[in-house]
């Protein structure tokens, strides 16, 4: 009490001392007594910071709290904010996302760091080791875009399509709908081959598609989970730089349920999400370019047009070229728990094995289509090679609502399933099973579940599960 009396009553320094203890009143405390901050002293600097900050108040009246003062904040606090976050367990076995695994959300708590730390850029070095490893690739220019997959699609779109660029976009659900749309609005001349929902494209029909458009890039999305299609990609890659054309491949729902090999297969550009079989929370998305999508990049007439996508940008920021030792450029604050996140589930990815994790993705889904032609239901694709593993696409039954089916599987199991997209919309559901949920007891669960549903809606199941 003697020290906060006397600190209280302190006389400023000279006026020819640099001090700011006008605005911040504690300073001329620490710089007095600069070795005394223990927990003691600490509670006498906040009285004595209280006394200097606070308008003096009369003997006998007391300063007047926030409460008591006229406020300016005219809206209250919203009521649902005062009280705890509540999140219940749901098993999602629809498209994605995926439950995240316990050790992926323990990842996900831990605590922050600076976007530029030593220990942050070191992580940021295995997400980059982590996705060359998931996309088989050796490429240089491979990151983690800040952003769910439609943010890397749209970083594809915005650094590799100029003004007049002609695109040549295959259409087989609604991610070559998406793709082309993006396209556009960068100001591309888009082209379109299409297939109807459910088929996949022949290599010939590619071929053909390329050389009569000529186009200086070709999307095409391998795991199409709007209709749960698998596109082959072998050859597309040779015929693509044949005619000087980059070849552009969406794996958001495939990578890591089905073979993906980006440098042996000749892919320039490829991009994913965290929330699938990598299964971590959407935030932070893998994307790769090779030397000849680089090479587009550097010979661009404009500037690129985003600058958070700017992958010129973003290359300093991930140490892309840079000589060891060299400093990271900021470009912009990371995701930094969404980064960890990845981080665990790459390491999960690189445990298990690239080609056991497409083994059990494949072993599962050739479970669930068996199960599910049991009980009598159709599947939407009809070629069983041209089945994704990871998102199954199942026709609803003639007067069956759909929307009636996935709530009743949700309210009575704690269920995902979801409806269709696109063109499937109101006529199929879809099931995933993606990462940590790729279980055979999940199988089990979600094929009972559907078939109590089905019973329950007056549908005769075959099977008896």
């Amino acid at each position: 009490l003697r020290m906060c009396r006397a600190l209280s009553h302190a006389k400023p320094p000279p006026a020819q001392e640099p001090l700011v203890y006008s605005h911040i009143p504690t300073m001329l405390v620490l710089s007095r007594w600069r070795r005394v901050f223990t927990p003691t002293t600490c509670t006498a600097l906040r009285l004595v910071h209280s006394s200097l900050s606070s308008p003096a108040a009369p003997v006998g009246q007391s300063v007047p709290k926030m409460a008591d003062r006229e406020s300016l904040a005219s809206f209250p606090p919203p009521q649902e904010l005062l009280t705890p976050l509540r999140v219940p367990q749901k098993t999602l076995l629809g498209p994605g996302p995926s439950n995240a695994s316990p050790r992926v959300l323990a990842a996900s708590a831990l605590p922050l760091l600076g976007h530029l730390h030593p220990e942050f850029l070191q992580i940021m070095d295995e997400v980059k080791a982590g996705i060359q490893y998931a996309f088989q690739t050796k490429n240089e220019l491979t990151l983690a875009v800040s952003g769910t997959g439609h943010a890397a699609m749209e970083a594809a779109v915005v650094n590799m399509v100029e003004p007049g660029d002609v695109v040549l976009v295959a259409v087989h659900g609604l991610w070559g709908e998406r793709c082309a749309d993006m396209c556009s609005r960068n100001g591309a001349d888009v082209r379109m081959i299409n297939k109807p929902i459910g088929q996949n494209f022949a290599l010939e029909e590619i071929q053909k598609g390329i050389e009569y458009h000529k186009p200086s890039m070709f999307f095409i999305c391998h795991g199409e989970s709007s209709a749960g299609v698998l596109q082959p990609l072998d050859g597309i890659g040779d015929i693509c730089h044949k005619h000087d054309c980059l070849l552009l491949v969406d794996s958001v729902a495939s990578l890591g349920g089905t073979p993906l090999y980006m440098d042996q297969q000749g892919i320039d550009i490829l991009y994913s999400g965290a929330q699938k079989v990598l299964g971590a929370p959407p935030g932070a998305s893998p994307m790769s370019f090779s030397a000849r999508a680089r090479g587009k990049l550097a010979r661009r007439k404009n500037k690129v047009p985003s600058f958070y996508f700017d992958m010129n940008l973003l290359s300093d920021y991930w140490g892309v070229g840079l000589q060891k030792g060299k400093p990271r450029k900021y470009h912009h604050t990371g995701p930094i728990s969404s980064v960890y996140a990845l981080r665990e589930g790459l390491a999960k990815l690189a445990e298990e094995g690239l080609e056991n994790c497409i083994q059990r993705h494949q072993q599962n889904a050739l479970l669930l289509h068996q199960g599910l032609e049991a009980m009598g239901l159709q599947l939407w694709v009809k070629e069983k090679a041209a089945r994704l593993p990871t998102v199954t696409v199942v026709m609803v039954p003639e007067g069956v609502n759909w929307k009636d089916v996935a709530s009743y599987i949700m309210n009575k199991y704690s269920i995902e399933i979801s409806g269709g997209l696109g063109a499937s919309a109101g006529k199929a559901w879809r099931i995933g099973l993606m990462g940590h949920n790729c279980t055979r007891d999940n199988v089990e669960l979600v094929l009972r579940a559907l078939k109590d549903a089905l019973q329950h809606f007056g549908v005769r199941v075959q099977a008896r599960l």
